[in-house]
């Protein structure tokens, strides 16, 4: 080699560093590698030799930009059934209480249970509703004891984020029906329809405060006002409006929800049932077990003043494909005492129904 002394920046130059004179050679080692690992995918058949070629060669996408992006797993689905037997997962994503299971606002979603009996059978048929401001009058009708029950329950958010992190709030809508759907006699009239729009607040309760003792964990409170009535005329006029807070505890495969409910009032003159939460209740307690598949919820309702009113409610779903636990349910209720209905708000009875219920939306 001839070494031009007049202009030295033409010198041959030594490598800095050892390391980069077998950067071609491990080039090449490399390429020989995953031609060879390539060969072996050829001889797969179509659909191995396509997860081959994508293990060896993972696809990378370009976005509008042309840069190379990262793949990045979907997000799982937040409205997903959660795993069986864990009463914390349905409340954490029925009512969203965690960032991450946010769904945005103004989707419909199931409230209460959604649900048709096509059969219920109850001990007494209400056929005079009366109530102390209201003089009683007997339905000129035959009605039968055996009649189908269906409940319509919705929500949507509005609020997300609403003053305190992760609180909303959203709005709520239940109509409930009695159908003497086996009377055709009577031309199968409808006997009773009760109305209830409500706002509600969520707030979850979040760490140290929300973990108790005994593994419990306190879920959320929950602040709203409603209004309920029948859409009738009188005498067979049945409304109130209340205000109420509730609360929720979970452990294992059992929660409890507790409700107080605060009556707001009336002049006793448009009052069409002044007595109202001393048969139906004030207060409420209501567990849900849920050890798989299955749900069970039971329901009480009282007045401290008035422990010999109220009601018990037993609820029992089960799926109809056990692989699609959150769609249609058989549906079994047993309910005893007041209040099943607006219009029986101080009428006793038994009633046992059975259909099928929508889990959730």
């Amino acid at each position: 080699m001839v070494v031009n002394r007049k202009n030295p920046s033409h010198a041959p130059r030594s490598f800095s560093n050892p390391l980069l004179c077998l950067a071609p050679l491990a080039l090449l080692l490399g390429g020989t590698v995953s031609a060879q690992t390539a060969a072996e995918c050829s001889a797969l058949a179509s659909d191995a030799r396509l997860a081959c070629y994508d293990r060896l060669f993972p696809p990378t996408y370009v976005g509008p930009t042309g840069q190379a992006e990262l793949t990045v797993p979907p997000r799982p689905d937040p409205g997903e059934l959660p795993a069986p037997g864990r009463a914390s997962a349905v409340f954490q994503n029925t009512w969203e209480l965690a960032s991450s299971a946010k769904r945005g606002t103004f989707a419909l979603r199931t409230y209460r249970p959604n649900y048709a009996l096509a059969g219920t059978w109850t001990s007494d048929i209400n056929e005079s509703p009366s109530s102390p401001t209201r003089a009683p009058l007997a339905d000129a009708r035959e009605l039968k004891a055996v009649e189908a029950k269906f409940q319509v329950s919705l929500r949507a958010k509005v609020v997300e984020g609403l003053v305190f992190p992760n609180a909303d709030l959203w709005f709520a809508y239940t109509q409930r029906s009695m159908w003497q759907v086996w009377n055709p006699r009577e031309s199968s009239p409808f006997r009773s329809t009760d109305y209830q729009p409500e706002a509600i607040y969520v707030l979850p309760v979040t760490g140290r405060l929300g973990r108790l003792p005994g593994d419990v964990k306190w879920e959320m409170v929950q602040l709203g006002v409603a209004h309920q009535s029948n859409g009738q005329s009188e005498p067979y006029s049945r409304s109130w409006n209340r205000a109420y807070a509730s609360t929720s505890f979970t452990r294992g495969d059992f929660g409890l929800t507790a409700t107080f409910d605060r009556r707001f009032r009336e002049d006793l003159g448009d009052d069409d049932n002044p007595d109202l939460t001393r048969h139906i209740g004030n207060t409420e307690l209501r567990g849900t077990w849920v050890p798989g598949v299955a749900a069970t919820s039971l329901t009480w309702r009282t007045h401290p003043k008035a422990l010999d009113k109220g009601s018990l409610q037993l609820d029992w779903s089960y799926p109809i494909d056990r692989k699609h636990p959150q769609g249609l349910r058989w549906f079994v209720q047993v309910f005893s005492g007041y209040g099943e209905t607006l219009l029986d708000y101080n009428h006793h009875q038994n009633r046992i129904g059975f259909g099928l219920t929508l889990f959730r939306l």
